[in-house]
Order: C-alpha cells, then sequence, then structure tokens
C-alpha cells in the first residue's frame, strides 16, 4: 500500500506531465568575461532582436514548474521530476506559450513521481523509476500521464501514447501494484503496442476499464482477466469514444464514466457511418502517396448518430436510454452519474444548438425524465457537466439565462433555482467547489475585460461574488486548485511581466457579512511559498528597450465599445508616421485583448516595434470576451460580416486619434479565423488594409464542420446568404493589396482544400497574391524540424518588404 502521504484521490489530467523544473538556457559561449548568466544577457540584449535568438536558440523562453495534481484534500501535490540516479542531462523543456514544434526529450529522462507538502514544500519520493521498469528492460516507462486508484493501493501510468486527432489518446497502460512491487502491463498478451485508451480504474479499486478497437473492455486487477463489455464496433460503430467532430467541437474524448458503486458503465455509442469522409494525401513521407480518410460532417451533411447506453458488468447488457426523438440531427455533447448508481443525466441539444434538454435516464428500464430544459434564441456556445452537490439533491450549473454567464445551483426536479453570481458581468470558469464549507470558487473580471481574478459565493445564496486575488495581482491570474479548494497553484502575469506562480493557501473563513464590507482578499488568498519567478527573463527583459503597450477602447458605428491595445515602438517619435500591423482572430473561440503575458509572440512584436512598426489588436463582436450573451450572440447568422466591419471602424477611429497611424500602410495578420478574418479585411475593405498574411483559413463557411460552423452561422436552409456573405472566397475579387496566403497540407481542422478553392478564385480574377504550403503540417503549422523558424522568418520578412518605406 502506498504510505499516508497521499491521503486521497485525484482526477487524471489528459494532457502529457511535464518536467517539474525548467533548465537554464544553453546559449552558446561569449568572449567577454563575467558570469553565464551575463554573457547571455549580453548577447541578446543592447542590439535588435533577431527570430533566431527567440526561436531557435529560446532565448527568452520561460521557466515551467511542470504540470501538478492536487491530492484531494490539498494536503500536497504530486509532479513528475528526474530521478536521481538518471545521467541524461542538458533536456530542453518547452516553454508553456511556445510552440510546441520540437521532438519530445523527456523520453531520455527517467522519472520519479514526487509528493510535495502544501505547508513545509517538503519533498517525498512515491515512486522510482526503477519501480516503474518492467522486467528486463533497460529503462524505465516514459510516463506520459498516470492516475492512483481511490485507495491509492495502485497505480496506473500511460505510456508510448500516439497521437490521435489533436492528442496523445492511444498508448499502452501499466499497472503497479504497491502491496507486492509488481508491474503489470494491461490488454493481455496479444494486444498490439500503443491500442488502449482512456483506461481508469472502477471506484472500488478491484478492476481497470479501457477502449481497445473501439470497443470497451474490464480487467480484473485480481487475476488478470479480462471482460469485453460491448462487441459491436465495426462498420462505423464506435464506443466508448468519439469522432473527429465530436472531440474538437464539444472538447470531450473520454466516451465512457464508471457508476459510484463499481457496477455499471455508462457510454456513448456513435454510428459514423453517416458521415461522409475526408481525405488528406500524403506525399513526401513514401515512395508513393498516403491517404488519411476520416469521417468528418461539413456544414449540412449527416452527423454520427449517439447514443447513451448503461452497460452492466455482471450480465454484459447494454440498457439504451430513451431519448426522444434521437437522430443524427440531435447532439448528447454531456452525460454524468448524477449523484448515484441508478440514475445518469444526459444533456440532449438539437442540431441548431439553441435548445439543450437535462434528462435523468433511468440505468435499469431506459426511461427518460425531464429535469430542465436550456434555451437560447440563437445558439447555447459551452456545454459543461453538471456538477452534483448534497449527494445528488442538487447540482451547479452554467447558463446565460440573464444575459450573462452565471453559475447556478439548481434542485435535482429542476425546480429551484438560485444564481450564485449575479450581477452584470460574466463568470469564465469554475475552479473549484467546498462542499464542507460552502463555497463556489470561479473566476470572472467584473470592471475589466482584459483580465482575471478568483473569486467565490456561497453555495446557498447568502453571499455573492467575493474577491479572493488580492489587489496587487493586477493583470491575468489562473488558478489549479485542490479539489476542496484549500490550496492552489497561483500562476499571475500581465501584459510586459512573465508568468510567476505561487502556492497559496485559501481560507474557508466566511465570517464576513458582503462581499464588500469587513473583508480583505489576503484574509483568504495567502501566499505561502514562490514556485516559479522566472527571474533571468525578468533580468533579460529588463535589458531590452521594452516598447509600451497601451489598452484603449474605440466605439464601432454603432456606438458599441471595442477593446484593444496598441504597442509604439521605443524610440516613438508622434510628429512621424508608422506602418500599422494588426493581430486578429475575431472569432467566438478566441480574445486576443488580454493583459497576460504572450511569452514569444510578445518578443516577436517588440521585434517588430524595433523595426518601426506599430502592433495592434482589437477583439470585434462574437469574440470570447467576457461581455455578456449580447455581445457573443450577434454575430450570429453571419459570421465574418459585423465582425470585419467592426474591425473597420477601430482602424478608422484609431487613425482619427492618433495621427501618426500611417493609414496607407496598414497590415493585418492572424490564423485560423483570424486567417479567414485577415481575408475578410483585404477583400472587403482594400482601401484600407495593403498587406494581409492569412494562416489556414476557413474561406468557405461550407466546407468547415457542423457543430462548430451551424452553431454560429446557423443551419444552412435558414442563412444560406450568411454563409455566402460571410466566406472569404465571396469577395476575393476585391483584392488590391499584398497578400501572403500559408496553410498546412495536412490540416485536418481547417482543410487545405479551402485554400486550394481560393487559390483558384484569385486566379480566376487574375489577383496576385504569394503563397506557401507546408507539406503534412497539421492546423498548428509546427510539425518538422524548422518549421516555427521558417514561419516566422517568411511573416516578418514579408511585412517588411511590403510596409516599411524603402
Amino acid at each position: 500500500m502506498l504510505q499516508t502521504h497521499l491521503t486521497s484521490s485525484f482526477s487524471k489530467l489528459s494532457t502529457k506531465i511535464l518536467l517539474t523544473a525548467a533548465i537554464a538556457l544553453s546559449l552558446s559561449a561569449c568572449q567577454s568575461t563575467g558570469t553565464e548568466d551575463e554573457q547571455s544577457i549580453a548577447k541578446q540584449t543592447g542590439s535588435a532582436l533577431t527570430l533566431k535568438s527567440i526561436y531557435q536558440d529560446k532565448a527568452f523562453k520561460s521557466e515551467e514548474i511542470g504540470q501538478i495534481r492536487w491530492l484531494k484534500d490539498g494536503s500536497g501535490y504530486l509532479a513528475i521530476e528526474d530521478s536521481k540516479e538518471s545521467e541524461a542531462s542538458d533536456i530542453e523543456i518547452k516553454s508553456e506559450h511556445e510552440q510546441k514544434d520540437q521532438v519530445d526529450h523527456e523520453e531520455s529522462i527517467s522519472k520519479d513521481i514526487v509528493r510535495y507538502d502544501s505547508k513545509t514544500l517538503t519533498r517525498t519520493v512515491l515512486v522510482t523509476a526503477k519501480q516503474l521498469t518492467p522486467q528486463g528492460a533497460e529503462a524505465s516507462l516514459t510516463i506520459d500521464d498516470y492516475l492512483f486508484s481511490k485507495d491509492n493501493s495502485k497505480l496506473l501510468i500511460y505510456t508510448n501514447s500516439e497521437k490521435v486527432w489533436r492528442s496523445n489518446s492511444r498508448g499502452d497502460y501499466w499497472l503497479f501494484d504497491f502491496s507486492n512491487n509488481k508491474l503489470s502491463q494491461l490488454g493481455g498478451k496479444n494486444v498490439a503496442k500503443s491500442q488502449l485508451m482512456f483506461a481508469k480504474f472502477s471506484p472500488d479499486n478491484k478492476q481497470v476499464a479501457y477502449v481497445l478497437n473501439n470497443n470497451i473492455y474490464v480487467q480484473s486487477l485480481n487475476d488478470m482477466s479480462i471482460t469485453q463489455l460491448t462487441n459491436s464496433a465495426g462498420n462505423g460503430i464506435i464506443n466508448g469514444l468519439f469522432d473527429w467532430v465530436y472531440e474538437e467541437e464539444f472538447m470531450i474524448r473520454d466516451g465512457f464514466r464508471w457508476s459510484p458503486d463499481s457496477k455499471k458503465i455508462a457510454y456513448w455509442q456513435l454510428d459514423t457511418s453517416g458521415s461522409k469522409d475526408f481525405i488528406m494525401i500524403n506525399n513526401t513521407d513514401a515512395l508513393y502517396p498516403t491517404l488519411i480518410k476520416f469521417p468528418y460532417p461539413k456544414v449540412g451533411e449527416d452527423n454520427a448518430l449517439a447514443k447513451v447506453g448503461i452497460v452492466n458488468l455482471a450480465s454484459k447488457k447494454t440498457t439504451w436510454t430513451k431519448l426522444p426523438n434521437n437522430s443524427r440531427n440531435m447532439y448528447i455533447p454531456r452525460m454524468n452519474w448524477s449523484g448515484n448508481s441508478n440514475e445518469i443525466l444526459v444533456q440532449h441539444v438539437n442540431r441548431k444548438q439553441d435548445t439543450n434538454h437535462l434528462y435523468l435516464a433511468n440505468v435499469t428500464s431506459g426511461k427518460v425524465k425531464l429535469v430542465m430544459t436550456e434555451q437560447e434564441e440563437n445558439f447555447l456556445d459551452f456545454f459543461d457537466d453538471a456538477r452534483w452537490l448534497d449527494q445528488g439533491n442538487s447540482f451547479i450549473w452554467t447558463s446565460e439565462r440573464s444575459g450573462w454567464r452565471h453559475l447556478y445551483r439548481i434542485s435535482r426536479d429542476g425546480k429551484t433555482v438560485t444564481n450564485l453570481t449575479e450581477g452584470e458581468f460574466d463568470i469564465t470558469s469554475i475552479k473549484a467547489v467546498d462542499e464542507k464549507s460552502g463555497w463556489l470558487y470561479f473566476i470572472a473580471s467584473p470592471t475589466n475585460v482584459s483580465q482575471r481574478y478568483l473569486y467565490r459565493s456561497k453555495l446557498d445564496g447568502s453571499l455573492s461574488n467575493q474577491r479572493v486575488t488580492p489587489t496587487e495581482y493586477a493583470g491575468f491570474n489562473q488558478y489549479q486548485m485542490a479539489e476542496n479548494g484549500s490550496w492552489a497553484i497561483h500562476s499571475y502575469s500581465s501584459f510586459t511581466k512573465p508568468t510567476s506562480k505561487y502556492l497559496v493557501s485559501m481560507s474557508a473563513d466566511d465570517n464576513v457579512s458582503s462581499a464588500e464590507q469587513n473583508f480583505h482578499e489576503k484574509n483568504v488568498h495567502e501566499k505561502k511559498h514562490s514556485l516559479m519567478t522566472n527571474d533571468k527573463l525578468k533580468a533579460k527583459l529588463a535589458q531590452l528597450d521594452i516598447a509600451q503597450t497601451e489598452f484603449f477602447q474605440v466605439k464601432a458605428q454603432d456606438g458599441l465599445v471595442l477593446d484593444g491595445y496598441i504597442t509604439r515602438p521605443a524610440n516613438f517619435d508622434a510628429s512621424k508616421k508608422y506602418p500599422i500591423i494588426f493581430y486578429v482572430y475575431g472569432e467566438a473561440w478566441g480574445q486576443t485583448v488580454q493583459d497576460k503575458w504572450r511569452g514569444n509572440a510578445f518578443i516577436w512584436d517588440q521585434m517588430l516595434t524595433q523595426q518601426g512598426f506599430i502592433v495592434a489588436s482589437v477583439d470585434n463582436r462574437g469574440t470570447r470576451a467576457p461581455k455578456g450573451q449580447k455581445w457573443r450572440k450577434s454575430i450570429y447568422g453571419g459570421v465574418g460580416i459585423l465582425s470585419s466591419r467592426d474591425q473597420s471602424d477601430a482602424l478608422k477611429a484609431m487613425a482619427k486619434r492618433w495621427s501618426y497611424i500611417d493609414t496607407d500602410r496598414v497590415g493585418i495578420w492572424g490564423h485560423s479565423g483570424g486567417g479567414s478574418m485577415t481575408l475578410n479585411m483585404l477583400f472587403r475593405y482594400p482601401e484600407q488594409y495593403h498587406v494581409g498574411i492569412s494562416s489556414a483559413p476557413v474561406v468557405d463557411q461550407l466546407l468547415y464542420d457542423t457543430i462548430y460552423q451551424e452553431r454560429y452561422s446557423g443551419l444552412l436552409e435558414d442563412h444560406a446568404e450568411g454563409y455566402k456573405q460571410g466566406s472569404p472566397i465571396t469577395h476575393a475579387e476585391n483584392l488590391q493589396g499584398k497578400l501572403l496566403l500559408v496553410h498546412g497540407t495536412g490540416d485536418d481542422n481547417v482543410h487545405y482544400q479551402g485554400s486550394e478553392r481560393l487559390i483558384n478564385k484569385l486566379v480566376e480574377y487574375n489577383k496576385q497574391f504569394e503563397f506557401m504550403s507546408y507539406p503534412n503540417r497539421s492546423h498548428s503549422l509546427r510539425e518538422g524540424k524548422g518549421t516555427t523558424l521558417h514561419y516566422k522568418t517568411m511573416k516578418t520578412e514579408f511585412f517588411k518588404e511590403n510596409l516599411l518605406e524603402k
């Protein structure tokens, strides 16, 4: 059994475990005397920033403490660290802010799993690399992820992971038993390498369930026997996992849930046979081209048919939930057990995505009863699991029913509804629920949408919106909290301040009368330890002549307030004229105007200002800014139309306010949705925007997936004209300026197909442009040696050539 260092269980993280300490920068030697740090600073400061220093030498990378996970009671946290027995060194750590476009070197380093005490930071090795070395193997297992059983007697190690769509979700699982110090591989002797998915312990710690070849299996931890629970996979049927579009747009990968009593498993089954395959071609990796195909429903096409079943482990029989009117035009974005082992809560959403029916389904009969209906005029743009309280008598729910995104406590029958965060502001995420002390912790920023702070409310509704983050941390604050809210890793940054991380204690003291009176944040939010300060990076930045950034607001032509930032050169002279480059996203899944550290993106902008550019960004309506329901829903039925008009209005207002903006030298660039917006600005407003770089754009909204595009643009039969007018390709004949179009041929998200269609249209109109395809790169354009440096160099040179005065 594991020692008392582990006091409770914790949830599985889906992201790959990173190293827990940052390694010193490895820069080439200087001729000058002095310390290595002084030489590094001297090398990278006192002269112009370079692309090589930023993207190849990683001269401005951030520290990182690595991914951690809390023990349930907050008494400590766990991390993966280099084994003391390992002789490997000089391993490169990837910053959380940098493009992760290099080979992962962690495989060569043996790892231990360690525990840190919250109060003292005392370090204890819980599992050594030696214990995680299979019999006869020369090296220990590479830890891609890990999970302890609820009683902490056993450990699952996830290794040899392989990429499926956007994440490494298929690999091997090994079981380590603390009672006998034995390491065993799951899946049986005949299972091929890297084929198991989503393995997790049963709540009673006696079995592990996983997906293999699109079916669900359980393996006994007593005798290691394996039982197949579903056998319907094939001909498009998949069990316990999702197709491309569900994973991407509903952000779910793991498609099954253990019942609290460990006797049943609820799972999704998708019939993808109705969805047409998308095909990509790989021309470079073999003598002859190879094809990759996968179901991908585009706008107006057939979706997979989703349904939810509950399989009884004793009988191996599945009971299907009897959802009314279920079809390929319905979605099931969330499902979870409802505080007991008798019912599951299923969310059933129509294709238009404006109505979500919440049903409690009986696991024996499959019969359902309606708990509540969440409905909006246009669309529901987020889905989350209900968080059950009081042994299933109520749940926490996120809704925009008031016109703002708030958290509600709703009774099991749906009849009693209490707004726990009332006010004219949006919450952005839930961080923890401390049911014992009665607190709900969440992130919001009621007075400045570019910033984020931690707040809390009482679960009984008696006190709302008490700010927890101290006022000294002005900027962007993120928290990784223990499940019970007692401790947190606090990450703080601002636009020009790299991220610092602290271990903070959260007091549950509720001896306060209101959110504003008789209360001070530091009474609750007590910094105990500094975990990461980024002092070396801050020292380097201090040696640079940093160009200052101003956050501002302008009004669109209808009076709507738009937020932006502008960065002027450090040697700025208001009597001169400067070319300006806009960074844009503009779609519903992003907000660019945020007061937070942006890593190498910030350094690249600084480099551009050194060369004489002004850099700016504006969030148009419809972006994911916490500005209320009307802000986000106003673009419905015509994505790209009002939003591009807002960008145009912002430029006009900025030029009127600041005469030093050279309106004859305006550049713009963006990726994905930002690539689409870049095209819209060049095509719709050619008199304003003269140079643009469009990376991986959706050029025709009909080519994108059903769930995302139909959510924001509406159903095709209702909004055909909006689809046409919102798509940049419709306006391609208006191009007057300089365009650089960039796309990866292996983009499974925004398909290369779209750029080829745009190329045909530009050729048809005899519009000259530049084009770069990156073979087999995915949507992120990060794979392949040298890709990031090449991409950034190409962008930089394109702007310099076409915007700077000769």
